[in-house]
């Protein structure tokens, strides 16, 4: 072995003891700031914080590792100290023949805290409600679903434990997901949406059936909003009744915003609701320059 490759090595063992040293220090900080938010009863896990923090480092990264590699590291770092030190627990829906969500579950949450499949949407969401402490993952919403997974929101309680979408997966696009065929999830808590600077929020609107998509997205360009998307629910009713939707907004907003009262009046009574059920902050860049 000649003389330089021994000292490059030599100073890769001392970078990887300062990174060490480093991760440690980290460790110890983040667990003051769990400590001190629990004790002032502040919400622990922040999506909206975390997204925050991947932007800036993805921002001045540069160099031969992969910005991917950049993003997989801080999510573990984030899952083995915060949410173990809450309890949380993840449960991902599966279906009878297949889980798609399970890898990318886990890329986000990191391989240290606890995840099991459930059985349907709806046992995946009866874990939230029943024993609290958990996320789920839930299939993206589909158009023309008999019995969406999201329809339920409208009947939730304005007081604490109402459900909310946080998060979207996998946690970061690449070259390959330009494509519509690849598999995306939702992350639902009973901890708030809160805004993380760049957001899409999903707006749920109870409608006459006889209000068609085309009024729906007139109705919201009108003011101001920008849809990214409506997932309508397939009724049985023919003779009237109200019919779901689910708007993917551009933006962060809440329930008690103007925005929803403006939406619900542009429908001339025909809305019986109009409500906030979350949303994610917009998932990172993660391509490389060498390949995009």
């Amino acid at each position: 072995m000649s003389k330089a490759l021994g000292e490059i090595r030599e100073q890769i063992d001392s970078i990887d003891n300062q990174v060490h040293d480093l991760l440690i220090q980290r460790a110890s900080l983040v667990s003051s700031v769990a400590a001190a938010k629990k004790k002032d009863g502040l919400q622990i896990v922040q999506p909206a914080r975390e997204a925050r923090m991947m932007r800036r480092l993805l921002s001045r990264h540069h160099g031969t590792l992969p910005r991917s590699t950049i993003v997989r590291i801080w999510r573990e770092l984030v899952s083995s100290v915060a949410l173990l030190q809450t309890g949380f627990r993840v449960v991902v829906s599966s279906s009878e023949h297949a889980n798609p969500y399970w890898d990318m579950a886990k890329d986000y949450f990191g391989s240290s805290i606890p995840m099991k499949r459930v059985y349907g949407t709806a046992n995946a969401l009866a874990q939230i409600q029943e024993d609290g402490g958990c996320f789920a993952i839930l299939p993206w919403p589909e158009l023309g679903e008999q019995q969406p997974w999201w329809r339920p929101f409208f009947n939730q309680k304005a007081e604490g434990g109402r459900l909310s979408i946080i998060c979207a997966l996998p946690y970061g696009k690449n070259k390959k997901d330009d494509a519509d065929s690849f598999e995306r999830a939702l992350v639902v808590s009973d901890i708030d949406f809160l805004p993380s600077e760049d957001d899409v929020t999903f707006i749920g609107v109870e409608l006459d059936s006889d209000v068609s998509r085309a009024k729906i997205l007139s109705c919201a360009e009108d003011i101001g909003l920008k849809l990214v998307n409506i997932y309508s629910e397939t009724t049985e009713n023919s003779d009237g009744g109200s019919k779901a939707h689910l708007l993917e907004v551009l933006g962060y907003f809440t329930s008690d915003d103007d925005t929803l009262d403006a939406l619900k009046n542009k429908f001339d009574g025909k809305c019986a609701s109009c409500q906030v059920f979350g949303g994610y902050p917009v998932v990172p860049d993660i391509r490389d320059e060498t390949s995009v």
